[in-house]
């Protein structure tokens, strides 16, 4: 019998990073004969990884680095794919002391882009980079998009969701790991009157209070005829309940979070919405139909390819004057 291929992905977070290496741990799984895929991230994104089918065996980071390295040492992996490549990845690398392949973060490229908006990276999305990571195991890419695996009790029936909502809506990820990667609540509100749909907001418990504040303002009846009604589902869902949403809604319109690519798991038609941050850094929606609503016309653009608590020029340009002149499309209305 030939023996298996031990590989371990290492990945400690976040929640959008690591959906985003779902087709390769497919790939691996799918493509290289008799592989035994392995996954480590840190503990409080576990639901992110334990449900996949082509993961053998998940590892967690919880405060001990030093007790995982021990765990993952008596594995005796074949084959490590470093799809973080940071400080506590080499660490880790460095002690199992066996083949190593890194996916390269292209720091240098991002930072002539936010400093000098030298445009150097290459028009190619972040999954085929991490994907190129496999090439000289013959790994392809494959058609089939990211993925996340949904446990049946974390499915949301319809009748959780108010009647108004029933019968179709449009999720709004309200969300963002820095301020600057959200729209400011006014805008937001603009957004969903402009949406003119159902909508369900969507975020984890710290927007819970942006979402009470925009279903505050549309609690009474428009007197112009306006069909936006709103449903505050921040923090009353965990992430697999929320991904359900994600997967029931008829279109989804996001900042650029993890939920907008966990929406791209489902194939939703998305309208990304992008602050300080680009589409040019490859994180936008892959392989699903998308939309970028973005401020094209400031130089200052973008300032960090993370973001930050607040402008640092203080106008919120990027995110003030995007112009929402989308147009749901016949597929994609609310009926």
């Amino acid at each position: 019998m030939t023996p298996k291929k031990k590989f371990l992905i290492l990945r400690f977070s976040s929640i959008g990073d690591i959906v985003l290496t779902s087709p390769v741990v497919r790939a691996i799984k799918l493509q290289i004969v008799d592989a035994e895929v392995h996954y480590c991230t840190k503990i409080q994104f576990r639901t992110l990884v334990e449900h996949s089918p082509y993961i053998d065996r998940c590892f967690y980071l919880e405060n001990n680095l030093s007790a995982l390295i021990r765990q993952l040492r008596a594995e005796q992996y074949d084959y490590v794919i470093d799809l973080h490549h940071n400080l506590r990845t080499r660490i880790v690398k460095g002690w199992l002391g066996v083949k190593a392949l890194s996916f390269n973060k292209l720091n240098a490229e991002k930072w002539l882009l936010v400093n000098l908006k030298i445009n150097r990276l290459p028009d190619v999305h972040i999954v085929d980079r991490y994907l190129d990571t496999l090439k000289s195991f013959g790994v392809k890419k494959d058609q089939f998009g990211l993925e996340y695996f949904i446990p049946h009790q974390d499915e949301v029936e319809p009748e959780w969701l108010p009647e108004t909502h029933r019968r179709g809506y449009v999720a709004y990820a309200i969300g963002g790991q820095h301020s600057t990667k959200q729209l400011p609540v006014p805008r937001m509100i603009e957004l969903c009157q402009r949406i003119n749909r159902p909508v369900v907001l969507l975020g984890g418990k710290e927007d819970a209070e942006t979402g009470r504040k925009i279903e505050q303002h549309f609690s009474s009846p428009d007197p112009s005829g306006g069909r936006t009604v709103i449903y505050n589902a921040c923090g009353r869902y965990n992430l697999n309940q929320s991904a359900s949403l994600l997967k029931q809604a008829r279109v989804v319109f996001s900042h650029d979070t993890g939920l907008m690519h966990i929406a791209a798991a489902f194939r939703k038609t998305i309208y990304a919405l992008w602050g300080n941050t680009t589409p040019r850094f490859g994180m936008y929606p892959y392989q699903t139909r998308f939309y970028t609503l973005e401020n094209n016309h400031l130089g200052c653009r973008p300032c960090s390819k993370i973001g930050f608590e607040r402008c640092p020029k203080g106008h919120f340009k990027c995110m003030n004057d995007i112009a929402f002149d989308f147009h749901l499309s016949w597929e994609d209305r609310v009926r």
